[in-house]
C-alpha cells in the first residue's frame, strides 16, 4: 500500500516544473558582482553548491539601468549581464537544478550615489526615514524620491517584461516578481509609502495596479507557469506600513486567482515585529494556486505547513547561507552551519562559498 502523505521531500508541480522536493531557496542578495552588475563565476559556484533545492530564487536583480539599491547587485538589463547570468543557470542545470530569478526594482530604496546622480524615483515624494543606504563612501540617509509621472510607468512595465525576456535567454527556468520589502511595487501596494491620488493611488485596486501590470506583462512575455510573486504584506522593512494589511492580502490572494501563476511566495512577518497578523491563513482562505510561505520556518514547522496542506512549499533564506545541503541535512536530521553574519554584504568567497557539506 502506498502512503498519500505529502512531506517536504514529496515532488511538487510547480507551474510548467516539477520539483523533486519542497524545500526551496529564498532569493538572498549578497552583493557578489564585481563592475557594472554582471554575475561572477563565484556566483555560478554559490548557486550550484545549493542546486539540490526544490527550487532556487535567485537574489533581486535589476530590471533597468540606474536603479541600484546596493553596491554590488546582480542585473539583467544588458548582453553581458545576460551572458552572466548564463555561467550560473549553466552551473546549476548541470548539477540537476532549477532556478528562478527574481526581478526587482528598488524605486526609492535606490541612492543617486549609485546611480550617477540620478533621483530615485516611487509612487510618492517620501523618503525612507528609518535607515541608510550603503553606498561607496559608506552609510548615507536615504534622499526624498520622485513621484512617478503617470506617462513614465509604462516604461517600468516594459522594464519588467525585458528583464523577463532577458531571464529567459539567460537560461531561467522562471522569474518571481518582487512585489516585497519596500521596493518599487510594494512601495505601490501599501498606503504609507503610496499617497497618489490618480488610478495608481488610494484604494487597494488602485494601489495593486502597477504590480498586475508587470505580472501581465512577465506572464505575456514568457507564460503564466513560469512566473512567480512575491509579497509581504507586513514587512516593515524600508520603513514600510499599511493600514490593513490583512485586506491588502486578501484582495491580492483573490486577485492573483486570475493569472495561473507558477506560485506566490508570501512572507509571513515583519521583520522588526511592528505589524502583525496571519497572512498565511488570510491567503490559503482564498488562493488557489502554490503558495510558498517564508520567514523564520524551522524544518518541523515547515514539514507541518506542508502535510496540512496550508503550504505547498517553503522557501528559507538564512538557512540556505550557511547550508548548500540544507535537503540533505533536513533528510538526515543533521545539525545546521550557523551563518556568519560579517560576510552577509562582502565581496570574496569567505562566507559564501565556503561552508562545510555534511559529508566532507
Amino acid at each position: 500500500m502506498t502512503s498519500s502523505t505529502v512531506d517536504l521531500f514529496t515532488p511538487l508541480q510547480l507551474g510548467d516544473l516539477e520539483l523533486p522536493n519542497r524545500i526551496l531557496m529564498a532569493p538572498l542578495t549578497r552583493v557578489r558582482t564585481e563592475q557594472d552588475h554582471i554575475p561572477t563565476p563565484l556566483m555560478a559556484e554559490h548557486y550550484a553548491q545549493r542546486a539540490s533545492a526544490g527550487l532556487i530564487v535567485a537574489e533581486a536583480t535589476m530590471v533597468q539601468e540606474k536603479c541600484s539599491a546596493f553596491v554590488r547587485e546582480p542585473g539583467i538589463y544588458n548582453d553581458a549581464q545576460v551572458q552572466g547570468w548564463k555561467t550560473v543557470t549553466d552551473a546549476v542545470h548541470a548539477k540537476g537544478g532549477r532556478i528562478f530569478l527574481q526581478i526587482w526594482h528598488g524605486g526609492r530604496a535606490c541612492h543617486p550615489d549609485l546611480n550617477g546622480g540620478r533621483v530615485p524615483v516611487a509612487p510618492s515624494a517620501i523618503a525612507i526615514a528609518n535607515g541608510e543606504c550603503q553606498t561607496m563612501e559608506g552609510p548615507k540617509p536615504y534622499t526624498v524620491p520622485r513621484a512617478l509621472e503617470l506617462d513614465e510607468i509604462p516604461k517600468v512595465v516594459d522594464c519588467f517584461r525585458s528583464a523577463t525576456v532577458n531571464a529567459q535567454a539567460a537560461g531561467f527556468d522562471g522569474v518571481e516578481v518582487h512585489g516585497a520589502n519596500g521596493y518599487l511595487l510594494d512601495q505601490f501596494l501599501r498606503g504609507g509609502s503610496n499617497q497618489r491620488d490618480d488610478e495608481y493611488g488610494g484604494s487597494i485596486e488602485n494601489r495593486a495596479r502597477l504590480l498586475l501590470e508587470v505580472i501581465e506583462a512577465a506572464c505575456d512575455a514568457w507564460e503564466p507557469g513560469r512566473v512567480g510573486v512575491r509579497l509581504s504584506p507586513l514587512n516593515s522593512f524600508n520603513d514600510m506600513v499599511d493600514s490593513d494589511p490583512l485586506a491588502l492580502v486578501r484582495w491580492l490572494s483573490q486577485r492573483l486567482n486570475d493569472y495561473d501563476l507558477a506560485y506566490l511566495h508570501l512572507m509571513r512577518s515583519d521583520f522588526f515585529g511592528q505589524q502583525e497578523g496571519d497572512v498565511i491563513t488570510a491567503c490559503r482562505e482564498h488562493y488557489q494556486g502554490n503558495l510558498i510561505g517564508n520567514m523564520g520556518y524551522s524544518r518541523d514547522e515547515a514539514t507541518e505547513a506542508v502535510e496540512s496542506g496550508q503550504l505547498q512549499a517553503v522557501a528559507f533564506g538564512v538557512p540556505y547561507i550557511a547550508n548548500p545541503d540544507l535537503v540533505e541535512r533536513f533528510k538526515a536530521d543533521a545539525d545546521l552551519n550557523e551563518a556568519k553574519e560579517e560576510f552577509f554584504y562582502t565581496p570574496g568567497s569567505e562566507g559564501y562559498t565556503d561552508y562545510p557539506f555534511i559529508q566532507s
